[in-house]
């Protein structure tokens, strides 16, 4: 029988040499070693304890970290479906219908949200494909054929189909419905190719047709049975069924019949991405005051328009992101000649543009926002050259214009009406004092830009009275062209077309003509361009027009304000500077997200 020593060899318990190396060695080692482990907080100072306990804190972090690390090199934030907005509108809509929305701009981003046109502008200011595939243009500019996208469907599943487009058109085209859209599709045949395309055929080249084509299209399959008188009186107006990036769920009424506010949701089957965010409510308030108010009590994210002046009303700035747009628009004050004979004189229209600060303004109204305008084309903001002359502010120039042209200081004359200035400031030739009318609007940046140019004007001689208009009498006035002077706004296309507002043909309403201008060479000069293809040789053609009617003086062309809107700043993805509307700030917003996620890269 073998002795303890040999059992212990055999199982590893001893060595040869008996140095305890074995199993029974290593055990008792490891039992010391913990022993020891454990003495090291007795045996080490303060100091030496947190030194040690930092180092293996930074070994464990490290070892947690890595992972995470690694996850993060390796991977990028991307846009995620989810989240909702709430963002603030002035007025209640009316007509969410896009051949009835032009004179509500809270109808029109309603329909630029729901609808969807054949093409639309981007983010850079350029027309490309909407509901449309592609489109060809004939070598005479004179067919235009529109292939639809396969993929398009209205918000109730029915296919967009050629029909649909061929309805809208000849419902804009029918003077029973009363479209405001109507001047632009007259004289324009529509054929339907196959199901998925549609030619036009246009009696003369137009150049800006392309624009014509960013109407949003309505189903027919809704509309058709509706007749012309219940057109502007149908329930989809409010409840409309469209096919762009979000759907109508529901909306809320006050006790009053009052729409307070639009709840909208994404369109899953929305034919070029699905929108990232799910939902979207829209509250609806009087005026800019009240939703001003409402933001500043947390009861809305985004704020759809601010003025510039109104900017320091707005608290919380820092949860906001002030998108300055801008807009192919001026503001002016337009010289009705035939209803002043005092304004038919060019000396006053002269002395009186030299008179106007337009830098005062940019910096009383706008707190130094927007760009000072010189020209009915915004040369400089638009494509087109700033080569126009500009009458500079110059009071002192201004005076000695209206000196030479016999414009002195006397006593009032018996035509005064009983004027509101002292005698011996208003100027005066021929007994006739120079007295002026200013017509406007009750908004109120158009109301103290009119008492900023009363100062202005009457430091030169003249006694200025302000008219403030309320909307409804406002758009009556312009109607029958009842002012001597209307300070007033104008909307161009970012691909301009002036013809509306300055040809002679567009003196009386619906024309747009304000200043009732009438010259003949600008006339053709509109027209050719008109139908000019070659956007150099159309621009240059309108760079001739507006030295025309800089030449004339028929309005003082005040400035360019930017569109401000107050996008909630949890919102990402959106872009653009350049718009054609205000509705056109929701450009791409099926790419805009809240929620994000992590991808590999």
């Amino acid at each position: 029988m073998r002795d303890d020593n040999q059992l212990d060899d055999f199982f590893g318990l001893k060595t040869k040499d008996d140095d305890g190396s074995g199993i029974r060695g290593t055990i008792t080692k490891r039992i010391q070693g913990k022993l020891k482990i454990r003495l090291i907080p007795k045996v080490l100072s303060r100091k030496e304890r947190y030194i040690v306990a930092a180092l293996i804190l930074v070994m464990l972090g490290s070892v947690v970290a890595i992972p995470f690390t690694t996850y993060f090199h390796f991977t990028k934030k991307a846009p995620d479906y989810g989240g909702k907005f709430t963002e603030g509108m002035v007025n209640e809509p009316r007509h969410i219908n896009p051949l009835l929305s032009q004179a509500n701009d809270t109808d029109r981003d309603l329909v630029s949200l729901i609808y969807s046109g054949l093409l639309e502008y981007n983010g850079d200011g350029k027309i490309v494909p909407d509901l449309a595939q592609s489109y060809e243009i004939s070598s005479d500019g004179l067919n235009y054929t529109v292939f639809l996208k396969d993929g398009a469907y209205w918000h109730d599943g029915r296919k967009v189909t050629a029909d649909d487009i061929i309805f809208t058109i000849q419902t804009a085209q029918n003077s029973d419905y009363g479209s405001p859209q109507r001047i632009n599709w007259q004289g324009v045949q529509i054929e339907k190719v196959n199901d998925l395309a549609v030619m036009f055929k246009l009696q003369a080249k137009y150049a800006q047709f392309l624009n014509n084509l960013t109407v949003k299209i309505l189903p027919k399959h809704i509309w058709q049975d509706i007749k012309p008188i219940n057109f502007a009186l149908s329930e989809f107006n409010l409840k409309p069924i469209g096919s762009g990036p979000y759907k109508f769920d529901r909306l809320k009424k006050d006790k009053d019949g009052r729409i307070q506010s639009y709840q909208l949701s994404a369109n899953k089957e929305f034919y070029r991405n699905r929108p990232f965010i799910n939902e979207i409510e829209i509250k609806f308030y009087a005026s800019e005051d009240e939703m001003i108010e409402a933001y500043n009590r947390n009861e809305i994210e985004g704020l759809g328009f601010v003025s510039p002046d109104n900017l320091r009303r707005v608290k919380f700035k820092q949860r906001l992101n002030l998108r300055e747009l801008q807009l192919p628009r001026y503001f002016a004050v337009f010289f009705n000649q035939n209803k002043s004979a005092i304004l038919s004189d060019k000396n006053i229209r002269l002395a009186l543009s030299h008179a106007t600060d337009k830098n005062a303004l940019l910096e009383k109204i706008l707190e130094g926002r927007g760009v000072a305008v010189h020209s009915p084309m915004m040369g400089g903001v638009l494509d087109i050259p700033d080569s126009v002359k500009k009458y500079e502010y110059d009071p002192g120039l201004a005076k000695t214009i209206l000196e030479t042209a016999g414009w002195l200081a006397s006593p009032e004359s018996p035509d005064n009406g009983g004027g509101s200035k002292d005698e011996n400031e208003v100027l005066s030739k021929k007994g006739q004092r120079l007295k002026i009318k200013i017509t406007t609007s009750t908004w109120p940046e158009l109301a103290e830009v009119a008492k900023i140019i009363e100062e202005q004007w009457e430091a030169l001689g003249a006694d200025i009275t302000i008219e403030v208009l309320p909307t409804s009498e406002l758009q009556q006035a312009i109607r029958d062209r009842n002012y001597e002077t209307l300070l007033f706004g104008a909307v161009l296309n970012i691909d301009p077309d002036p013809f509306s507002l300055w040809h002679s043909s567009q003196k009386r309403d619906p024309g747009l003509n304000l200043a009732l201008y009438d010259n003949k060479a600008a006339d053709t000069l509109m027209e050719d361009a008109r139908q000019t293809l070659n956007p150099l040789e159309r621009a240059k053609k309108y760079d001739d027009f507006q030295k025309l009617v800089i030449e004339d003086i028929p309005a003082v062309f005040l400035y360019n304000p930017p569109y401000i809107h107050g996008q909630a700043k949890k919102i990402m993805g959106s872009n653009g500077k350049l718009i054609s509307l205000p509705s056109d700030r929701f450009i791409n917003i099926e790419g805009w997200y809240i929620d994000t996620k992590r991808i590999w890269r």
